[in-house]
């Protein structure tokens, strides 16, 4: 497989996937990707992708039905 940014070789490995969003962090260890040996740049496959946002889409529900506790300084 080939790079779609730098056209240099993918070869399979595990990466860490990073999300900043809707006021949380979240980082998954181990996701299985297909990572350019030139820049480094990872293609997630379908499956992956897929599960990726099903996490996301669980966790914007829970974010999302916090009730804010009012802090006083």
């Amino acid at each position: 497989m080939e790079c779609l940014y730098c056209k240099g070789t993918l070869a399979r490995k595990k990466v860490s996937y990073t999300v900043t969003r809707r006021g949380y962090h979240m980082i998954i260890d181990d996701v299985p990707a297909w990572v350019c040996q030139q820049c480094g740049e990872p293609l997630f496959e379908e499956k992956a992708v897929d599960a990726m946002q099903g996490i996301l889409s669980e966790l914007d529900q829970r974010v999302a039905g916090l009730v804010a506790i009012p802090v006083f300084a």
